[in-house]
C-alpha cells in the first residue's frame, strides 16, 4: 500500500487516493505509521516533529527534528550565542528543516544545505528506523539529500552550527532587476525558476523581454542569485557555478489563462537550455521528458534506486508521481499551482 507525508508541503496525497491521517510526534510513532502503510494507505502528518532534540557543545552540532523551522533553530542557538538569523531568512529557503534537505536547497551564500548535514535519522518505507552519515549508511545519506522524501520519512537531522554561521555570515542578497510594470490587481501572477551559466544571463534576459512582447505578459521581477555546486548527493542540481533566475509575470484572468502561463513557462526554459541552462529538479513540472533526461541524466539510476529500496513504492509524493509520469511520457495530472 501507500505511505504519504502530508506535512511539510513538499509531500501530497494523490488525489485518486482515499487516505486516513496518521500525526506522529516521536520517532516509534513514526515507525508504527510506516509498518501500518504495508496493509492500508495512509497519509502521514509528521508536522508534530519539530523540536530540537540536542545541542553538543563540544562538537557544535545540532540534533534537530525536520519538521522543525529553520526561524525556530535561530531562535533556540541565538540565546546559546550562535547567530544563524541570516539563515533562517534566506530567500527561497522552505521554512523547514526536512523540506530544504529533501530538496537540497540553497542557503544565504548559494551553498547547498547538504553540505551543512553531518548526519540523518530516518524511517525506511518498511518502518525501519535508521541512522547515515558520511561513515555510516553512506549510500543511503547521498540518496536521502536532495532524494525529495522518496527513501524514507526524515526524523531528525545533524547538523554543523559552524558552517551554518559561516554560511549565514557570507550570505548574498539576489540581485533584483528593475521592471517597470507595476502589478494588475485583476491579472494572476505566476512564477518561474532556472538556473543559467552566469555568462549567458545578458543573453537570456534580452530572450525574455522578446517572449514577454510575443506573449503580451508583463513581467514584475526578475531575481538573479548565485547559487554555488555540490558533487556529494546521488540527484545533484548544483553540478556548477549556476545564476539562479526567479521571474514573476501575469496573465490577465481569462478561460484560457492557465494553459497560457504553462506555455510560457515551457518557452522560457526552452531559451534557458539552449543557452546551457536547467531547471531546479525540485520544480520538474515544465519539464518534457527529453528536458528531464537531459538536465538529469542520472535520474532514471535514481529512481531505481528507489524501486530496489521501496519494491511496493509505498512512499510516494506529488514530486515522484510527477517524475515518474513523465519518464513513462505520460501526461502528470498532479497539480502544482501557479
Amino acid at each position: 500500500m501507500y505511505a504519504i507525508l502530508a506535512a511539510p508541503d513538499l509531500f501530497e496525497a494523490n488525489a485518486t487516493r482515499q487516505a486516513r491521517t496518521v500525526r506522529v510526534r516521536s520517532a516509534d510513532e513514526l515507525r508504527g505509521a510506516l509498518r501500518l502503510a504495508r496493509d492500508q494507505a495512509l497519509a502521514l502528518d509528521a508536522s508534530g516533529l519539530d523540536r530540537v532534540l540536542r545541542l553538543d557543545g563540544s562538537t557544535g552540532m545540532v540534533e534537530i527534528q525536520t519538521a522543525a523551522t529553520w526561524a525556530a533553530l535561530a531562535e533556540y542557538v541565538r540565546a546559546r550565542g550562535h547567530a544563524l538569523d541570516a539563515f533562517a531568512s534566506a530567500p527561497g529557503l522552505p521554512a523547514t528543516v526536512g523540506d530544504a534537505i529533501s530538496r537540497n536547497c540553497a542557503g544565504p551564500d548559494g551553498r547547498p544545505v547538504s553540505g551543512h548535514v553531518t548526519a540523518i535519522t530516518l524511517v525506511t518505507p518498511d518502518g525501519e528506523l535508521k541512522r547515515a552519515s558520511r561513515e555510516s549508511n553512506a549510500e543511503l545519506f547521498r540518496l536521502a539529500l536532495g532524494g525529495h522524501g522518496i527513501f524514507g520519512v526524515l526524523y531528525s537531522a545533524t547538523l554543523c552550527l559552524d558552517s551554518l554561521a559561516h554560511s549565514a555570515s557570507a550570505a548574498l542578497a539576489p540581485a533584483e532587476l528593475c521592471v517597470p510594470q507595476a502589478p494588475d490587481a485583476s491579472a494572476a501572477n505566476h512564477d518561474f525558476d532556472c538556473l543559467l551559466p552566469p555568462g549567458e544571463l545578458d543573453a537570456y534576459l534580452t530572450q525574455v523581454r522578446e517572449l514577454a512582447m510575443q506573449w503580451r505578459i508583463a513581467l514584475h521581477r526578475i531575481s538573479v542569485r548565485r547559487l554555488l555546486p555540490e558533487s556529494e548527493t546521488a540527484l545533484p542540481w548544483a553540478t556548477r557555478d549556476w545564476a539562479g533566475i526567479t521571474l514573476r509575470f501575469s496573465l490577465r484572468a481569462s478561460l484560457g489563462a492557465s494553459v497560457r502561463a504553462t506555455q510560457v513557462r515551457r518557452e522560457l526554459l526552452a531559451a534557458a537550455l539552449e543557452l546551457g541552462g536547467a531547471f531546479p529538479i525540485s520544480a520538474p513540472q515544465d519539464a518534457s521528458r527529453a528536458q528531464l533526461e537531459r538536465c538529469y541524466p542520472m535520474l532514471s539510476a535514481f529512481l531505481a534506486e528507489k524501486r530496489r529500496a521501496d519494491r511496493g513504492e509505498r512512499l510516494q509524493n506529488r514530486w515522484y508521481l510527477t517524475v515518474t509520469a513523465k519518464l513513462r511520457g505520460e501526461t502528470c495530472a498532479v497539480r502544482w499551482g501557479t
